[in-house]
């Protein structure tokens, strides 16, 4: 590497999205007298939506610190449970994400979801007009500057994702009260109320439902019901 240097040294929980820092945990990173801390550390392979503390030879600096040579950093990953202040926590997350979607709904987190592949631009948009904390497995999405807010889902598997998302953000949870289709909130409904989405063995066996205030979707405890109500156990019982 050419020219003055900073040394970055990366928390276990970042390295990730450094593999070059392994297994020391520090990389060189050369300084320009222009660049940012915050460029230097997303150009290195971190989203700043996963950056916590920023320490400059033991001090702590803002992302918008200009590194001079010599300097050593010290990147610390967001505190847990992260607080995000600003708007009430609300999410959206991108179209490979539908399964966490609807789980977050189901234990009543609002969250927005794209179904179709709108772009990341739009994405990071919506984020920044509904004040949406956005989830992605992009880093590259999570880079972009008009984003709001944002988080890297780390795994691949629906519960693993769901665990660390809770974990990480602390939600108010309120099972039952939202859409898992939509978001939208539901209410109480008569069996008449819901009578056109009925077969004739629900209408026999139910008697208690609910209904989405915005897409009027019905819901009933069906057969699916005791695998949702594990969900729900297991992470608001």
């Amino acid at each position: 590497m050419n020219g003055p240097e900073i040394r970055v040294e990366f928390a276990p929980e970042l390295l990730l999205f450094v593999p070059r820092a392994r297994p020391t945990g520090s990389v060189p990173a050369a300084t320009d007298g222009v660049s940012t801390l915050g460029h230097v550390v997303e150009s290195l392979g971190v989203p700043l939506t996963e950056v916590g503390t920023l320490l400059v030879d033991g001090r702590p600096v803002p992302p918008g610190h200009v590194p001079t040579p010599g300097e050593s950093v010290t990147v610390h990953p967001v505190d847990r449970p992260q607080q995000v202040p600003g708007a009430p926590l609300r999410f959206l997350l991108d179209v490979h994400l539908g399964t966490l979607a609807r789980r977050l709904r189901l234990l009543g987190v609002d969250t927005a979801y794209e179904s179709t592949d709108i772009g990341d631009p739009a994405l990071a948009a919506r984020s920044a007009a509904e004040r949406r904390v956005l989830l992605s497995r992009d880093r590259g999405l999570l880079r972009r500057r008009e984003l709001w807010a944002g988080a890297f889902v780390h795994s691949t598997r629906p519960d693993d994702q769901l665990t660390d998302i809770l974990n990480r953000f602390a939600p108010a949870l309120r099972p039952w009260t939202r859409c898992t289709a939509c978001n939208g909130t539901l209410r109480e409904a008569t069996k008449e109320q819901v009578a056109d989405q009925l077969e004739s063995g629900t209408q026999r066996s139910y008697d208690v439902f609910a209904q989405c205030a915005s897409c009027g979707r019905a819901y009933w405890r069906g057969a699916h019901h005791g695998q949702l109500e594990a969900i729900v156990n297991r992470y608001a019982g």
